[in-house]
């Protein structure tokens, strides 16, 4: 291990989060095995941290041990992750309502396989609602990063340990199936030394670190408050947190949008990177197309949406389900657009050319013309 040095190396999605973990300094991992991710936890098993950087690796007995793990040690101020699929991510959801009540970060990275139930284990998108409503009670919210490629995932996973200290709040990092397995050349970033109880202490001074640091309080953690007085306030505190995360940390990608586009396709995760074949062959035929790819699904881009609705005739929202973003979509257009759906659902994945097919079915539906001689490819 050399500080410094970066290197590029073919791996898969899951295999990455575990070696840029490691690089970026993160002190613990706590998981449970689960398809299609359980090569996170093999990967750190392999590379053994814990005698490189000491680093703790732990598999948890269940996935809510796994949570519950995380929530102390980000009680601690520690850099800890962990990582599931769909249902296992499901039974972490009161867990994760507690850190975000007591304002503590984690991060939380969500491989996501067609569902509901068990389910099966082949790629997904149908944990939208999980990753950016969530299922644990109260008026939280936590950041979720959407990658579309391997290097993505790398690169989140340094973005996640910003943004969750930064905000104080568990950040999710939502991948999926195809993503997880898929091989692809990386560039993993350089070594960073994992920090020192001295500057926990200073850069965490809410941290329950024990009362043993010079200068530090006694610190108490609790999501319990039995005055409701007390705890307006404490949740109107955090909701103007929110407001500021949304006001600084949207992030998205303009794929061939021009001045003069009349149609956007909006798509995250792998549905992005198929759009973007999609788009590419129907601009051979002359069709003004291109696509808003949202890398952070909360905050959500409604600004931009709202912004290029003005112009363009329709969407179409391509996620691998029966339709969870597209409400959010439609909620950003503020009516200007009209929206339509396209996607596959438990375990299916959408080819190009089935992408192809639904935005013709959806410019047909709204302009119902005759289109000029090769228009559509055949």
């Amino acid at each position: 291990m050399e500080n410094g040095q970066k290197d590029i190396v073919l791996l898969k999605g899951n295999e990455v989060i575990a070696k840029a973990a490691i690089r970026y300094g993160y002190d613990g991992f706590f998981g449970y095995p689960i398809t299609p991710q359980s090569e996170v936890l093999e990967t750190l098993a392999v590379d053994k941290p814990w005698e490189t950087t000491g680093m703790v690796v732990l598999q948890a007995e269940s996935e809510l041990a796994s949570i519950n793990m995380l929530y102390g040690a980000g009680c601690t101020g520690k850099l800890v992750f962990t990582s599931s699929s769909s249902p296992g991510i499901a039974l972490m959801q009161e867990g994760l309502s507690y850190m975000a009540g007591n304002e503590l970060p984690g991060v939380i990275v969500s491989v996501g396989r067609g569902g509901p139930g068990l389910g099966t284990i082949q790629p997904g998108q149908a944990d939208y609602y999980q990753a950016v409503y969530g299922g644990g009670n109260g008026d939280y919210h936590t950041i979720v990063l959407a990658p579309n490629s391997v290097q993505e995932m790398s690169d989140c996973m340094g973005k996640a340990a910003e943004l969750t200290f930064k905000w104080r709040m568990p950040v999710i990092i939502l991948s999926d199936g195809v993503l997880g397995q898929m091989m692809e050349k990386v560039e993993l970033p350089a070594y960073r030394p994992r920090r020192t109880d001295e500057e926990i202490g200073k850069q965490c001074p809410w941290a329950t670190n024990g009362i043993g640091l010079k200068n530090r309080k006694y610190n108490f953690m609790s999501t319990l408050e039995l005055d409701p007085a007390v705890m307006e306030e404490r949740n109107q505190k955090m909701a103007a947190k929110y407001r500021q995360v949304e006001a600084e940390e949207v992030d998205y990608e303009l794929y061939r949008v021009d001045d003069d586009t009349e149609y956007l396709i909006v798509a995250y995760g792998i549905s992005s990177r198929i759009s973007m074949k999609a788009i590419d062959l129907l601009q051979e035929t002359g069709v003004k197309i291109g696509m808003l790819r949202p890398k952070t699904l909360w905050p959500f881009p409604n600004k931009i949406i709202s912004q290029l609705s003005e112009r363009i005739k329709s969407i179409l929202c391509v996620e691998q389900s029966e339709g969870q973003m597209i409400n959010d979509v439609r909620l950003a257009t503020e009516g200007q657009a009209t929206v339509f759906h396209s996607g596959r659902s438990g375990g299916m994945v959408s080819s190009p050319m089935e992408i192809v097919e639904d935005f013709k079915s959806m410019a047909r539906e709204k302009m119902s013309t005759n289109w000029p001689k090769g228009y559509w490819m055949k």
